[in-house]
């Protein structure tokens, strides 16, 4: 199983993100390096969810926004490591929708449930396969200074 690194200020910063835009999804990027474990997350940028026809379940990050995040990397020479979203008033598990509308291969994609407002849970998965046709999510564990915070459920749930 993969393995997302993350220093507890991210974690807590991506956390808080969906705390200040609940009841809509938030969404943002993780930049970091690749290691023989999985991602070593050392920044997050945060961005907007440009949905408007249902931002409270959707999230999209807007062209712009994915041009900033990639500037952003290479300032820190870092790489775009994955995504994160949240799921207000829903499990932190992957949708049907996430796999449709993950296409970054090889990336991590955290996902945080919320109720009233409130994070619970906070689980990874990987994207892999080599194209769009064969492309999965596979459960990561969460790394936090070097202690682990979760192992995610496999199921996904319909939103």
């Amino acid at each position: 199983m993969s393995i997302l690194s993350l220093p507890l200020a991210i974690y807590e910063q991506i956390r808080a993100h969906g705390e200040r835009t609940y009841p809509d999804e938030c969404c943002g990027a993780l930049l970091g390096r690749s290691t023989p474990e999985g991602w070593q997350v050392e920044a997050v940028v945060e961005t907007g969810n440009s949905r408007t026809d249902s931002p409270h379940n959707r999230f999209r990050i807007s062209p712009l926004d994915l041009v900033k995040v990639a500037q952003e990397a290479h300032r820190l020479e870092l790489e775009i490591a994955g995504f994160y979203h949240s799921h207000p008033d829903h499990s932190a598990d992957w949708s049907k929708i996430d796999l449709a509308e993950a296409h970054w291969i090889g990336c991590s994609f955290v996902i945080t449930s919320f109720l009233q407002g409130k994070a619970i849970q906070t689980n990874s998965f990987l994207l892999t396969g080599t194209n769009e046709e064969d492309k999965h999510f596979e459960p990561e564990t969460i790394l936090i200074g070097g202690g682990p915070v979760n192992s995610p459920a496999t199921q996904p749930e319909s939103i």
